[in-house]
């Protein structure tokens, strides 16, 4: 049948209507192909870089915690080659481009660098005056670089911070090749897709249908699933379901390297937990693992009956072992003594126990009860204090010598004594204190006394700081006499202190406090500074005062200090006194336990010509043992025995006994306590050689000694 030209333009124009239809709708669903791999690559974009932020986020910020409690000690003693050791493992870690220890000023520590050339200098650059402001974690960045900085703190006080910059180019670099990876098979899969619509646009509508539905089961919902799954990471669940199967296409193989990426990531974390919640050296839970587990015992236990013990523990001396051995045999001390404390702990079986190491050589024991136990849980904590410090005073084998420490415990109940975390560890702390002065390698429990005699403590520390500045603190001026002549040689210096409000405070408890505090390695070399001015002034007052000596006491802690030697030929090169003239007394406590290192100072000091006395002689551990042991030029005689000479015959020969030693060995012979005619008769006519003491002149401020010379 032949067609009329209008059907045939009819079917021609319906068909060409219906191919026009077919390439439209073909070219819609090839649009939306194209759309929905955009979608897919700025999701799986932004998925990537989600997870790749949040891994350098969270591993910046547990490694600057964890570098921040590990510099603590280090920062405080001003190690710079513990610093420079920590901060080297750091910087060998990827992605990291710097790690600079700064102090509270903002001035640079350590920068990893083994010659530190930017040492002192003040922190510049876009993120230094945030990170130096910051009282917390602060993290800041740019278009290159992640800066995280922490604060560096002991105790309360802050010591300075530490920053540490990741470069954020690997990861973008990284990010970016993964994209274009994806584009390329993304790109591969579009260009199949397009031979096959041109092959099928002369098929039916229907085809193209199920094709669309093919897409969307095959393309578009894997992906979306993948950026379920990858929310859910970035959330922290790392056990969120990768839908893999056994595709073969780039979508399977996609998925695959998903979810081998999740697998990373959870290691990762892992890790990172690892690190902020582990001690590295001993295994044990660090603060931060103590202070969470703490707080999640005490949140369980509001409203029970369950009872809870902490133990606060510190290593009695052990700075002494680093000092001595070296760190590396302190370490292996450490790691010996924690393993004593945990298995002294597991034998006891007290409740549920945890054994942390709060700070270099400070350690926390938790003990729990359970709410139906009937025991004494404060006669528990005793039994296993008293264990420890058995224990703990075993020696210790270290690099084939043998080491001997101890161990002072503090204890603190639940909830008799606190109920907050850190009320209770600042009670341990309190009580660990005090079994430091009650003589160390001993325990004791928590009391509201031993609280206010802290709080009394820290007030007069912090009192005691800018009290040289402000006038507070002075000297005082003992004459020394020769005995032969009675005639005038020399002074003693002592330090006093006028507080505004306490009035006078004694020398042996503000003195005790400055040592303890560290505040001695400040004021003592201000005390000697100006010992040695004021008698040089005198010296040039009068031709007859040019062999005027002055004493200075010196701390242990000075002793041990640092280019301590150093800072005396300064002080004395500063003031022009001639080395002679100057007598640095010491207690045999400064030397008990480290002999050579002392030994090598004072040889020092001797080679510039100052003389060495050794105070309180005869009330220390060994006596006249350390006059072998140490280069001495004098000894003054404990004020005890010159007491009681004229009463007790066992004094006057010890002391007798002394003068005839000393002189024996060229050793000069001071006696001080003074305080008779008698006294001092019966010890001329003995042949001892210096007198200080009230009846031959009290202590007199600078003006009256003065006027005493004239």
């Amino acid at each position: 049948m032949k067609l009329r030209p209008g059907l045939q333009l009819t079917f021609l124009a319906l068909g060409a209507v219906m191919l026009s239809m077919v390439i439209l709708v073909s070219a819609l669903l090839l649009w939306q192909q194209q759309r929905m791999q955009r979608e897919i690559v700025t999701l799986s974009r932004q998925s990537m870089h989600a997870l790749a932020s949040q891994r350098l986020l969270s591993r910046g910020e547990a490694i600057s915690v964890q570098v921040a409690d590990t510099l603590a000690n280090p920062l405080y003693y001003f190690d710079l080659e513990a610093i420079g050791t920590i901060i080297g493992n750091v910087l060998r870690q990827p992605d990291v481009s710097y790690v600079l220890v700064y102090d509270v000023d903002g001035n640079i520590v350590h920068d990893g660098s083994r010659e530190i050339v930017v040492y002192g200098q003040r922190m510049d650059g876009p993120f230094a005056e945030a990170a130096i402001a910051a009282t917390g974690m602060h993290v800041q960045g740019d278009q290159g670089h992640l800066d995280v900085s922490m604060p560096i703190l002991m105790g309360d006080e802050r010591l300075g911070g530490v920053r540490i910059g990741y470069s954020l180019a690997a990861a973008r670099a990284d990010e970016a090749g993964v994209v274009a990876a994806m584009q390329e098979r993304l790109g591969l899969i579009h260009e199949r897709h397009l031979t096959s619509v041109a092959l099928l646009l002369a098929a039916f509508i229907a085809l193209v249908l199920v094709m669309a539905l093919w897409l969307q089961r095959r393309l578009v919902r894997p992906v979306r699933q993948l950026a379920t799954a990858a929310q859910q990471i970035e959330a922290g669940n790392y056990a969120a379901r990768i839908p893999v199967d056994g595709r073969a296409d780039e979508i399977g193989e996609l998925m695959r390297a998903f979810d081998r990426m999740r697998d990373s990531i959870a290691r990762h974390d892992r890790d990172i937990r690892r690190m902020a919640y582990a001690d590295p050296l001993t295994g044990l839970a660090n603060r931060r693992a103590l202070r969470e587990s703490l707080d999640q015992r005490l949140l369980e236990m509001q409203g029970a009956a369950g009872r809870l013990a902490l133990l606060f523990a510190d290593i009695d001396d052990f700075k002494r072992v680093n000092d001595t051995l070296g760190h590396d045999a302190g370490d292996e001390a450490l790691v010996q003594f924690t393993q004593r404390i945990i298995t002294t702990v597991e034998e006891s079986g007290h409740g549920d126990t945890l054994v942390a190491r709060f700070g270099g050589d400070e350690f926390v024991v938790l003990v729990q009860l359970p709410e139906a136990a009937t025991d004494d849980l404060g006669a528990l904590a005793s039994t296993l204090a008293a264990r420890l410090t058995e224990v703990a005073a075993r020696p210790i084998l270290v690099q084939g010598r043998q080491v001997f420490l101890g161990i002072s415990i503090g204890i603190t109940l639940f909830p008799n004594d606190a109920l907050t975390a850190a009320m209770l560890l600042k009670n341990g702390d309190i009580a660990m204190y005090q079994a430091k002065l009650s003589g160390k390698n001993c325990h004791r429990f928590y009391s509201l006394a031993m609280d206010q005699a802290m709080e009394r403590r820290v007030r007069m520390e912090h009192d005691l700081r800018g009290a040289w500045d402000r006038g507070e603190l002075s000297l005082a001026y003992q004459p020394v006499f020769r005995m032969e002549d009675s005639v005038l040689v020399g002074v003693e210096a002592l330090l006093r202190w006028q507080h505004p409000e306490l009035g006078v405070i004694a020398p042996p408890v503000f003195i005790e406090v400055a040592e303890e505090s560290g505040l001695i390695d400040v004021i003592g070399p201000q005390v000697l500074h100006a010992a040695c001015v004021q008698t040089r002034a005198w010296q040039q007052d009068s031709q007859r005062w040019a062999g005027l000596f002055v004493s200075v006491n010196v701390s242990p802690r000075q002793l041990r200090g640092a280019g301590f030697a150093d800072g005396v030929e300064t002080a004395l090169r500063a003031c022009g006194l001639d080395p002679r003239h100057l007598h640095v007394e010491l207690t045999e406590t400064a030397i008990i336990g480290d002999e050579r290192r002392v030994g090598q100072v004072l040889t020092a000091l001797r080679a510039l010509g100052v003389k060495i006395w050794l105070d309180d002689f005869g009330t220390g551990f060994s006596g006249l043992s350390h006059l072998r042991e140490v280069p001495v030029d004098g000894v003054k005689i404990d004020r005890s025995f010159v007491a009681d000479v004229l009463r007790d015959p066992d004094d006057l020969a010890l002391t007798t006994a002394i003068i005839q030693m000393a002189h024996s060995i060229g050793i000069t012979v001071v006696a001080e306590g003074v305080e008779k005619e008698g006294q001092f008769q019966i010890l001329r006519d003995r042949g001892c050689d210096l007198a200080q003491g009230y009846w031959l002149g009290y202590p007199m401020s600078a003006e009256e000694f003065g006027r005493l010379l004239r």
